[in-house]
């Protein structure tokens, strides 16, 4: 089974003044907190193994959640307590606790009813990426799309925006030292060498990264 890597570390600096005294993860959405209804999704959809990434309030994120039992999960946690790493970078931290290749990855920040337990990555590719319409607050989007391959944005070709989801083989960091940079070019640099499948969800999803998509969401969580 693969592994999960929940993304968790951000500041949240577009939430505040809610994000000053409660990470980004641990904002109710609806009954429980964002992050829980990950796990409990992942549990539900037969994961067992998760890593979640801490930086900015992390001890709170650890103290709720424990090691997973609860849930029926095993949790790790990457410590980015002296400076979140950012997408990119947190995932390279991340590997030493990542055992199985692929893994998943999924950004903390998102309300979503993808089913994880179909992520694959095709070879001889070293990533599968899920893709969401464009949201009002994205309207440009991220990538193109074509017979399931990955491609740039290009003139007059639809595009479609990054879910924060995706499937990614460990040989796609080999080449990364540790550090503090984001997801994006490691994408760009597999979609360039054509190493990057993608596929569209077209059910729930909400970018929870602002105090009035977080409404949004509370709206629409069960």
């Amino acid at each position: 089974m693969l592994h999960a890597l929940i993304l968790a570390a951000g500041r949240g600096r577009r939430l505040q003044p809610l994000t000053d005294s409660t990470p980004k993860a641990l904002l109710p959405v609806g009954a429980k907190p964002l992050v829980e209804r990950h796990l409990e999704r992942l549990a539900a959809q037969g994961f067992d193994q998760v890593v979640i990434n801490l930086a900015w309030l992390g001890g709170q994120i650890r103290e709720h959640l424990g090691d997973g039992r609860r849930f029926g999960l095993r949790i790790r946690y990457s410590d980015e307590s002296e400076g979140a790493l950012e997408t990119g970078g947190g995932i390279v931290q991340a590997l030493a606790l990542l055992q199985s290749d692929p893994f998943i990855v999924i950004n903390g920040d998102i309300l979503c009813d993808f089913n994880y337990a179909s992520l694959r990555v095709p070879e001889p590719d070293d990533m599968h990426l899920v893709l969401v319409k464009n949201p009002p607050h994205h309207r440009r989007g991220d990538f193109a799309l074509e017979h399931g391959r990955l491609l740039a944005p290009g003139a007059g070709a639809q595009t479609w925006t990054y879910a924060g989801i995706g499937c990614f083989r460990r040989r796609a960091f080999d080449a990364l030292k540790a550090g503090r940079f984001p997801l994006l070019p490691v994408i760009r640099r597999a979609l360039t060498a054509n190493l990057a499948s993608a596929e569209i969800h077209r059910g729930q999803w909400v970018d929870v990264g602002s105090p009035e998509r977080l409404a949004q969401a509370r709206r629409r969580a069960d």
